[in-house]
């Protein structure tokens, strides 16, 4: 079997995938980032995510590295709620240097140290204070360590630009 042979078999069906059924729902306007929590899963918005996000066709995407709970001095509290805060802090930043928005943020992926459930209620206000309901796709990973000792929380984030 040739390679193009194998690459259109493994495509075929992927071509073929049916559409997100919720997907109406999220909204007509082709320069936003559609919303997308379907029906037939827990509706996860209390905790501060969607499930998925559709980018609109022909967008840019930036990979916005992640931003720690550092202050532009250098210093990081020892405060989990202050680092929390001052990341998206930075992260705004970061959105306001690419010219973007927060309801142009499709996925975040937070770290949290030693993380346990009493972190969550800080986490949820700390994403509905910058994206409201827009909420982006997210993914939370509990780690022991991050890269400097006093870093307590990261987050980094996929930013749907539009076409030049």
């Amino acid at each position: 079997m040739s390679r193009l042979t194998t690459i259109l078999s493994i495509l075929g069906p992927l071509t073929m995938m049916p559409t997100f059924p919720s997907l109406a729902d999220a909204g007509n306007n082709q320069d936003k980032l559609a919303i997308v929590n379907p029906d037939k899963l827990h509706d996860p918005s209390d905790h501060g995510y969607s499930v998925a996000v559709v980018a609109p066709a022909g967008a840019r995407l930036a990979f916005v590295s992640g931003q720690g709970g550092v202050s532009a001095n250098g210093t990081y509290s020892d405060d989990f709620s202050e680092q929390v805060q001052q990341a998206y802090a930075n992260l705004k930043t970061v959105l306001d240097s690419l010219g973007a928005s927060p309801d142009q943020v499709a996925k975040l992926s937070v770290f949290v140290v030693d993380h346990d459930p009493s972190k969550l209620g800080v986490l949820t206000e700390n994403v509905r204070n910058m994206f409201g309901e827009t909420l982006p796709a997210q993914t939370l990973i509990p780690v022991p360590k991050l890269a400097i000792d006093p870093m307590l929380f990261e987050v980094e984030a996929i930013v749907v630009l539009p076409q030049q």
